[in-house]
């Protein structure tokens, strides 16, 4: 048995040895050659899966250790027998994260209350879900549009997106890529629905790059039309518009979904769908002894003088902050690639663990608690 993958794939190498013969190749050099006589493949979103790829192939079952599948074509494989799988909110905790501290330093940057805005969430899957609760941890007025849910589930939780754009002070994306269809998300922020957001308003993409369009939102921010925009995706990523990035309040190199912990589970989530589906005996295989990162994660805040929200506006801001990213990029952009496969270690909330003084009401404990971190006494 032959399994080809990614080699940036982290915790990856040595699990899967004892059953097959494993090649690592960098997932945007994967070649029809390589997966020839391959049994499997476990990729990322840079390992394009289609005909040209794949037709001639002995390849039977396809993992990749990301949300989104749009890289896929899964109705190709589906039709010539090739099973494939996704790690659906392997990285929701991540990209959470990556919001909170975006919302954060927004609200310290821009001298704005989280109480005295709206957030519309787009897109209220795994991702969109944690984003939710954690805005109105935070105070945000949270309003929730995904029209798949809503006919499935019934309007009641949801509004249209054009209440969202009318009614939203900050507008954020958790859609997955779709080019067809009555969901299609392929320029859901074309120039039209841009051209009518006001110069209040902020737009946030960490979803797919093509979901907004890249030239569109260059014009209204050059002509101030809106107050702010920040990108962790991009159209045609790699080779991103360093105009447009220069024009942004943040832009990342599609990490808001790099913490550590997000890729463990990704990488674990993919052993185990490979070994159910050859039935080898690493079905129940888990990451352990995940890196720690450079800040120390116990750590104290003192909570007298503060509402809840600002301390966990501390809190959050000392697990990220997304401001180092972007100064990163904009230092280097040729480096996009690079700095998405040397990422330095980011662990989520779970992994911190704080201890609360002067909390008198309790109230401060019960905020950091329900986003996340362990309470130490």
């Amino acid at each position: 048995m032959k399994v080809v993958c990614d080699s940036h794939i982290p915790f990856l190498k040595g699990v899967l040895e004892p059953y097959a013969h494993v090649e690592y190749l960098p997932g945007n050099a994967i070649t029809p050659d390589d997966v020839r006589d391959a049994d499997a493949l476990i990729v990322r979103t840079r390992t394009r899966c289609d005909a040209t790829l794949l037709q001639g192939s002995k390849v039977r079952f396809i993992a990749t250790a990301t949300i989104g599948y749009d890289h896929i074509d899964t109705a190709w494989c589906e039709s010539n027998g090739i099973s494939w799988t996704n790690a659906p909110g392997c990285n929701s905790w991540s990209v959470q994260q990556y919001m909170g501290s975006l919302l954060v330093n927004m609200s310290r940057d821009f001298g704005f209350n989280f109480k005295d805005k709206t957030i519309g969430i787009v897109g209220v899957g795994n991702v969109g879900s944690k984003v939710a609760r954690l805005a109105a941890l935070l105070g945000f007025r949270v309003l929730l549009c995904d029209p798949p849910r809503a006919k499935r589930e019934g309007a009641g939780a949801f509004v249209s997106l054009d209440e969202i754009i009318n009614r939203s002070d900050i507008i954020t994306l958790h859609v997955p890529l779709i080019h067809n269809g009555e969901d299609c998300t392929f320029h859901l922020f074309d120039s039209i629905r841009l051209e009518s957001l006001s110069e209040n308003q902020i737009l946030i993409n960490s979803s797919r790059g093509e979901v907004v369009d890249g030239n569109a939102l260059k014009k209204v921010l050059k002509e101030q039309r809106i107050r702010a925009a920040a990108l962790d995706v991009w159209e045609n990523e790699p080779k991103i518009d360093i105009e447009l990035l220069n024009l942004l309040y943040s832009g990342t190199p599609h990490i808001a979904g790099y913490s550590l912990d997000g890729k463990a589970t990704g990488t674990m989530m993919c052993i185990q769908a490979l070994g159910r589906f050859f039935d080898l005996r690493c079905q129940n295989w888990e990451v352990n002894d995940i890196p720690q990162p450079e800040q120390p994660t116990e750590f104290t805040i003192d909570v007298s003088e503060k509402k809840p929200q600002e301390a966990l506006a501390e809190a959050i801001l000392y697990t990220y902050n997304v401001l180092n990213d972007y100064t990163a990029l904009k230092s280097d952009i040729s480096s996009f690639e690079k700095q998405r496969s040397d990422y330095p270690v980011r662990r989520e909330f779970p992994a911190f663990s704080i201890r609360v003084q002067n909390d008198d009401t309790g109230r401060s404990t019960v905020f950091l608690r329900e986003a996340g971190f362990n309470i130490t006494e």
